[in-house]
């Protein structure tokens, strides 16, 4: 460094001294009157004591700008010697300093006080380091003004432009509302698309199942009522009034079914199913409920194959209600109660599939006592062993007949006896005719008979019921005094209809005169020797089974 371009610290004061050359030619810059200090320079520049101490001029108040979004470049601010460095502490480029003429000498530094590496204040042009020997430092001229506090926002600490604590600039705020948008925006987002991935995956998961497992689809549960006229309806209503009786006796056993008839512990059933139990044997009925009690036989018709049986000691019995079949027409849905092959409180369902159908069934006796003749609703409702005795219900839960036999794929008819299967022909007793029965098996403990007081032909193979010659025993055929003697009936007389509906057979004539009760009066249509004629007759009266 040229020590002759350094004015030394002077001890006193110092006048203003005007700009001229110094002895070596380089001009000197005019500096304004201070104090001398009262102690000698610190050797360590150290403010207050040293340069620039402090009667140098204080820096301007530097207010906060906006602040440039992350990653935007700054460029250097531009001043009368070039930019400034980009970053605090960092050395400014070098530029060729301004020749000075003219003007107040500029006060060299003192060899043993280096620049401290600060950030150039705003306003004061910063100088290219290292100084070389002999350069003049500026020092700009101090613009008049009021008087200020040097260290009022001075921070002797800080690396760059002051800044007003706890303000924040308008872009920042600007991008941090922006940046709360957009992470608003893309939270829900993220919370619809995992709600639909969710979604996929639970409907996968309980279609599919995991880990191999199967879960197989169960509907809903279903309401508990149910319409009275469905057959769930009328299963409910009817099954507590029906009965599974379990017959022994003669060496034989079976099983039937019956129904309450009355409070009094009436049974109605088929005769062929107790007729086992006749000579003293055992029968047992039980209800729906499971319980079980003994029963005895009232009375028994093997002409109509009906029986009645009563149970002791049981309260609450619920009788069924009998309906009206007359009143029953071919398509008429019906319901059907019984055991079939022992098997209690089954439920079967059909309709009526023809009316009026007569059928014969029993003959074991050889002798003909034990056929019984029914003029029958035929049905499809699966009936099988077991189902004999049971109840034949409509739609309203009526009784509108009594299940009694079955057609066979072996052919013939059968009352249930065998273990023949169905095959959508079953046989019930309609129950008006089985009514009278009823009451008076009950009241009388025997059933009267409708007769006409003729004996007919059996084996006639002709069309149409014939009179016989002469009667089983040898008697007369045409019994006398009888109905048929007092409407002029006579042996081998033809009689083709009753009621104008066509008969074929003997056994159909039986069938049809035992459909009505005695007293009834019948119109029968008879051919002999070629000539027709219709005779009117009132029915007796036979009370033999």
């Amino acid at each position: 460094m040229n020590e002759g371009n350094r004015v030394p610290p002077g001890a006193g004061t110092e006048e203003a001294a005007g700009a001229g050359p110094t002895p070596d030619g380089d001009f000197e810059l005019a500096r304004p009157a201070r104090p001398t200090p009262l102690h000698e320079p610190d050797p360590y520049s150290t403010p207050p004591y040293g340069e620039p101490g402090p009667w140098a001029p204080a820096p301007p108040v530097q207010h906060p700008g906006t602040t440039p979004t992350h990653g935007t470049p700054l460029p250097p601010p531009a001043g009368p010697h070039g930019p400034t460095p980009a970053f605090p502490g960092a050395p400014a480029p070098a530029s060729p300093a301004p020749a000075v003429t003219g003007g107040p000498a500029t006060a060299p530094a003192p060899p043993s006080a280096p620049l401290p590496e600060t950030a150039p204040l705003q306003g004061l042009t910063a100088v290219p380091e290292p100084v070389m020997a002999g350069a003049p430092i500026p020092v700009p001229p101090v613009a008049p003004g009021p008087a200020q506090d040097p260290w009022g926002r001075y921070d002797p600490w800080g690396r760059g432009p002051l800044q007003q604590a706890g303000a924040v600039p308008d872009g920042e705020r600007r991008n941090g509302r922006r940046g709360r948008r957009l992470l608003v925006v893309w939270t829900l987002a993220v919370a619809l698309v995992a709600s639909g991935i969710g979604g996929v995956v639970g409907a996968y998961v309980e279609r599919e199942g995991l880990g191999g497992e199967v879960t197989l689809p169960q509907a809903g549960s279903v309401p508990a009522g149910r319409a009275p006229d469905s057959v769930a309806g009328i299963a409910a209503r009817a099954l507590p009034s029906v009965v599974t009786l379990h017959v022994s006796g003669s060496g034989e056993e079976g099983t039937g079914t019956g129904f309450v008839l009355d409070d009094r512990g009436h049974i109605l059933t088929n005769n062929h199913v107790v007729a086992a139990a006749a000579s003293g044997g055992k029968i047992s009925a039980t209800f729906s409920d499971g319980d079980s009690v003994r029963a005895t036989v009232v009375g028994r018709d093997s002409g109509y194959d009906l029986a009645v049986v009563q149970v002791h000691g049981v309260r609450g019995l619920t009788p069924l209600t009998l309906g009206d079949s007359d009143g029953v027409r071919v398509g008429d849905p019906v319901v059907a109660i019984g055991a079939p092959f022992d098997l209690a409180n089954t439920v079967t369902a059909g309709i009526i599939s023809a009316k009026e159908r007569p059928i014969t069934a029993g003959g074991e006796e050889g002798d003909g006592s034990d056929v019984s003749y029914v003029d029958a609703l035929q049905t499809d409702a699966p009936i099988n062993p077991g189902n004999s005795g049971g109840p034949l219900l409509d739609s309203r839960a009526h009784v509108i007949g009594i299940n009694s036999a079955i057609r066979s794929a072996d052919g013939g008819s059968d009352t249930e006896g065998g273990q023949a299967g169905s095959i959508g022909l079953g046989f019930a007793i309609p129950v008006n005719q089985a009514r009278r029965v009823a009451e008076e098996l009950i009241n009388d403990g025997h059933a009267t008979h409708p007769v006409i007081g003729v004996t007919l032909d059996m084996g006639y193979t002709g069309d149409g019921a014939r009179i016989d010659d002469h009667s089983a025993n040898g008697g007369p055929a045409v019994i006398e005094g009888g109905p048929g003697a007092r409407a002029g009936l006579a042996p081998g007389d033809l009689i083709t209809r009753v009621d104008g509906e066509r008969v074929h057979t003997g056994e159909e004539l039986i069938v049809k005169v035992r459909a009505h009760r005695p007293g009834d009066r019948l119109r029968l249509t008879v051919e002999h020797g070629g000539a027709e004629r219709e005779v009117s007759l009132v029915l007796g009266t036979s009370e033999q089974n």
